[in-house]
């Protein structure tokens, strides 16, 4: 009997003994993380020209297909010419009159300019026949100007496209009057999309390290020209509204001259490469600018990080392989990790995704886990 009680009181302690867990763990990976910051902006064509009517009157006819490319010089529209032809018909007979009242001032003078020679007219005479072919010269002039008026006004009746570029849809219908308020004026719009500009607002606090990059670039493509050749293409990226990164990079075309004091914000002009013409005008999108490179920061994943009240903390697996609990100051983020600047040092093993399995002072197995970054590479 004492025997068996005696083993029967060893398999409860067996089975009283607590089993030590094992826990995932994650390396504190020091390394040069660039800080990136991005900018929602505004795609416009490298030249977004608008189509407009200078004349008055119906919409004739259309000579192209909305949202297709069109060539410079290509007629586009024409607008009915019959009341313009009249006022030219006006004109041109204005002219011819003009002309004959010429011819006859020009006849009385050649009569009596041989009469004055012999005094047989008074010189009053011969000074109002030419003042009345001098007015008759400038009157003919006169008359020859609202002549090349009105063919300008004519010709303005077809309307030609400014330069190559894809075109869109017509503000207006065959037969509409245009050209005068309510009426469009702007028939359309003609861009040129080979490059297209983004156009962000920047706020005063994050105007100085965007203009610090942009003037560094500037002179270093002073001091070596080869160097601006590589950098032609430029260091900006541009995130599309799927989120997905395009993949010709940009640069910064200018920046603007003053702060809008009413936003505090600041205009940035960037130009991306368009060979595809897949960007057209009017898309919205986020540029995405390297700002800064932390020099050997520390970095460990977002969710490694317990937050409460405004602290952060860890937990970390120390040399006795027991669970320690740490505070930590944090920094900004990158991608799906976090940059610690206090409370950590390199290679410290940190737990991640068994946070609420431990507790201070809990001895485990660390278990080391290869951590995978999801977030949309910078």
């Amino acid at each position: 009997m004492i025997l068996l009680l005696a083993l029967s009181a060893c398999n409860d302690n067996k089975k009283s003994a607590p089993q030590m867990l094992q826990i995932p763990i994650v390396d504190v990976i020091k390394e040069d993380v660039p800080i990136y910051q991005d900018f929602i902006g505004q795609i416009y064509g490298q030249y977004d020209i608008p189509i407009r009517t200078r004349v008055i009157g119906f919409l004739d006819k259309i000579y192209f297909q909305e949202g297709t490319y069109v060539k410079k010089n290509q007629l586009l529209y024409t607008i009915d010419p019959q009341s313009l032809q009249e006022k030219l018909a006006r004109e041109l007979s204005n002219l011819a009159e003009a002309k004959t009242q010429l011819a006859k001032a020009e006849s009385d003078l050649g009569r009596i300019k041989p009469l004055a020679k012999i005094n047989a007219v008074s010189k009053s005479d011969l000074d109002a026949a030419q003042a009345q072919y001098d007015a008759a010269i400038a009157n003919v002039n006169a008359v020859e100007s609202g002549v090349n008026i009105a063919k300008i006004n004519l010709s303005y009746c077809n309307i030609i496209s400014p330069l190559n570029g894809l075109i869109g849809k017509t503000e207006a219908k065959v037969g509409e009057f245009v050209g005068q308020n309510p009426n469009p004026v702007i028939l359309n719009t003609v861009s040129t999309i080979d490059t297209i500009h983004v156009e962000f607002y920047i706020a005063e606090t994050e105007y100085l390290g965007l203009a610090n990059k942009f003037i560094e670039n500037e002179r270093k493509n002073k001091i070596n020209p080869i160097n601006k050749q590589k950098d032609d293409n430029g260091n900006l990226e541009l995130i599309l509204s799927d989120n997905s990164v395009f993949k010709y990079k940009g640069k910064v075309n200018f920046i603007g001259r003053e702060v809008n004091p009413e936003t505090g914000s600041m205009l940035i002009q960037t130009s991306f490469p368009n060979p595809d013409k897949i960007l057209r005008p009017g898309q919205y999108a986020k540029v995405r600018a390297k700002m800064n490179v932390i020099k050997g920061a520390l970095i460990i994943p977002q969710r490694c990080i317990m937050e409460l009240q405004g602290t952060h903390s860890v937990y970390v697996v120390n040399d006795s392989s027991k669970i320690e609990k740490r505070q930590v100051i944090t920094g900004q983020k990158y991608e799906d990790y976090w940059i610690i600047q206090k409370g950590l040092e390199p290679n410290e093993r940190v737990v991640i995704d068994a946070l609420q399995k431990v507790q201070p002072g809990m001895p485990v197995i660390p278990k080391k886990t290869v951590f995978k970054n999801e977030a949309t590479p910078i």
